[in-house]
């Protein structure tokens, strides 16, 4: 009976002319986690309060009611429209902070495309920007890091699957080895302090070196000098690395080569 009831009050709200009445009806859905019911009805009325002091509060309920149904690309959205609508508005810092968590947590797995890891951390960077100071920027920081960590996730996976696929040739970047050095090459310039570094770093020696094995005479003594020179960098920044044994491999091959043509 009391659901029957809910509904026939819910469906007359629905009918009903009153914005005020349907506002009250709003906040009250809302306040019993009814978002799906409080997001309809402020969707109707959200426009009639323009101008009006509930019309800054009815905006930023309405997004909250979207967030609280986990709907957040929907939810930053709104948000991002009573920020700019609201520059310094009673929840302004509540509705940026909002915006980019929400589209923290729909952040795809990295193997996805990550146009909402990006968004998310270029609005997090907005919100370190405007409040520095503010109690969320703690938070804030460790997320952004976790993003960051995600693309560089991405592009390690990039970098491993060039490699695997050794001597096939992409369409822009030639053999796919060279593809994971240039994948490689750009992750850590992007991500410097990413846990994936010291990845990056073996697949580029690793792919140099497979490189020079395959390399036709004129280029044969710059690939392996390459190598040489990429094992160097691989020793000064991890000299205690999970992949010592192996780098060294590659150094005392592509050494000999190098002093065997001179």
């Amino acid at each position: 009976m009391l659901l029957f009831s809910s509904c026939g009050e819910y469906n007359k709200l629905l009918k009903s002319q009153d914005p005020d009445l349907k506002y009250s009806y709003a906040k009250k859905y809302f306040n019993q986690k009814k978002y799906v019911r409080s997001a309809t009805l402020l969707e109707e009325i959200v426009q009639y309060f323009r101008g009006r002091t509930e019309a800054e509060e009815s905006l930023y309920l309405l997004a909250q009611s979207y967030y609280g149904q986990k709907d957040y690309v929907t939810a930053s959205e709104y948000f991002k429209t009573y920020y700019n609508t609201y520059p310094k508005g009673e929840f302004t810092e509540l509705a940026r902070f909002y915006s980019a968590y929400g589209l923290y947590l729909d952040s795809p797995d990295p193997r996805l495309d990550q146009t909402q890891t990006y968004e998310s951390i270029q609005q997090f960077l907005l919100y370190l920007e405007y409040y520095p100071q503010s109690e969320r920027a703690k938070d804030a920081q460790s997320i952004l890091f976790e993003l960051q960590e995600k693309l560089a996730y991405k592009e390690y996976l990039a970098a491993k699957l060039y490699y695997n696929l050794g001597t096939y040739r992409t369409s822009t970047m030639g053999n796919n080895y060279q593809a994971c050095v240039i994948t490689s090459e750009n992750a850590m310039k992007s991500y410097p302090d990413t846990k994936y570094r010291e990845e990056f770093s073996y697949l580029m020696i690793a792919s140099k070196y497979e490189l020079a094995i395959v390399s036709i005479n004129e280029r044969l003594q710059a690939r392996y000098r390459d190598v040489v020179d990429e094992y160097y960098n691989y020793m000064n920044e991890f000299p205690e690395g999970k992949y010592i044994k192996q780098v060294k491999k590659y150094f005392e091959y592509a050494n000999s080569k190098i002093e065997k043509n001179y």
